[in-house]
């Protein structure tokens, strides 16, 4: 099962927004096969498996990071094809989430008299697949928020200048946590300061990079919220050509919508009564096509997702920096009057990256504000 899952692991790049899995088929003790699903609307992992294998499966064991599917999609169903190649035993590390499939390989295979084990594995296997699980689980995405920040708390001095707080290593491992989500939410504000194209840079990804082709890399969609429609034509952001979601409640003129190229697309909401966007919508909406949405933003709208309990995970790059009092703020958030308000996280990992730490945040209770 270890291999299965180191396998799985390949694919965390490029399978969105399909799960990684990873498979295994084992005959007296020896490997005979072995594949991980690579891309959405490609072979699964038992299929590149049973390939590999070349026909020596007959009493085989087979060791799958997910239940093997029993329906009829882009591609057969992999439960069959365990069974019709005489696979007599399956472990699987977890049963599939999905509420419309969950148990029905498992079901299949055991009425075809194979022995199924179910668990080995199983929290390494959600480990690598958070996003899909959770939306699942949910029926919403898992939303994660990027910040950066001085030893102050700071993410800038006075005058914005902040580049560069972090490292370069943060830098790249900050390239890894976009290519591993489906959607990228900024700011106008964000936009307007920085000019950024927001894309995964493929020479930036250090050693992955070697092993990952850039035509494989799948690019997130970047959804810029712009509720009074200033995004100027000439921004950086128009220039790469994965997908872009502008998203306003004012509308653009007409002029600046015919300059756009193909692959924007344009969501007019209703606003409150600030005019603002109503985040939570929006996540419901992006979660309709993503099971993980990454949040890179200025102090204001990082706040603003934070206060709304529409985060559930804090990746915080701590630079061994000291940016003074009158540096510019990490977040804001409400004026608490009661500490059982605040939000309350669990510190999920922590670890060096260069000369910066990494601190990884869950949320336990999320903000009771809901100021939208």
């Amino acid at each position: 099962m270890n291999r299965a899952l180191l396998l799985a692991a390949k694919g965390r790049y490029t399978t969105a927004p399909n799960p990684n899995v990873g498979c295994v088929i084992s005959l007296q003790g020896q490997i005979v096969g072995e594949g991980y699903h690579q891309r959405a609307g490609g072979p699964h992992a038992e299929v590149f498996a049973l390939r590999e294998a070349q026909g020596k499966t007959q009493g085989a064991t087979a060791y799958v990071t997910l239940e093997p599917c029993s329906h009829y999609g882009r591609t057969p169903p992999c439960a069959l094809a365990l069974i019709e190649a005489g696979v007599t035993r399956v472990v699987i590390a977890m049963v599939d989430p999905n509420p419309q499939v969950a148990g029905k390989g498992v079901a299949l295979l055991e009425q075809a008299g194979i022995k199924v084990d179910i668990g080995l594995g199983s929290e390494a296997s959600r480990q690598l697949n958070l996003g899909f699980l959770h939306r699942m689980e949910t029926g919403l995405a898992r939303v994660s928020i990027k910040l950066a920040a001085s030893l102050d708390g700071k993410t800038a001095l006075r005058n914005g200048v902040s580049k560069w707080i972090t490292g370069p290593e943060s830098r790249r491992d900050v390239q890894r946590m976009r290519a591993r989500h489906g959607a990228l939410i900024t700011g106008i504000e964000t936009v307007l300061a920085d000019d950024p194209t927001l894309t995964v840079r493929h020479q930036e990804l250090g050693e992955l990079s070697k092993h990952l082709a850039a035509e494989d890399v799948i690019q997130p969609v970047r959804v810029v919220l712009d509720s009074q429609a200033r995004l100027p034509a000439s921004a950086r952001l128009f220039s790469a050509p994965s997908p872009i979601i502008l998203v306003s409640v004012a509308d653009y003129a007409d002029s600046t919508k015919q300059n756009w190229p193909a692959h924007v697309s344009h969501w007019r909401c209703h606003g409150d009564d600030d005019g603002r966007i109503n985040l939570r919508l929006l996540i419901e909406k992006l979660s309709v096509q993503h099971h993980s949405i990454m949040i890179e933003a200025g102090a204001t709208l990082a706040g603003a997702f934070i206060d709304q309990g529409l985060v559930d995970e804090l990746v915080l790059y701590q630079a061994i920096k000291i940016l003074g009092s009158q540096g510019r703020n990490l977040v804001n958030l409400s004026d608490y009057s009661c500490l059982d308000d605040t939000p309350r996280c669990q510190l999920l990992d922590e670890r060096a990256i260069g000369a910066d730490r990494r601190l990884t945040l869950g949320f336990l209770l999320k903000s009771a504000h809901t100021g939208e």
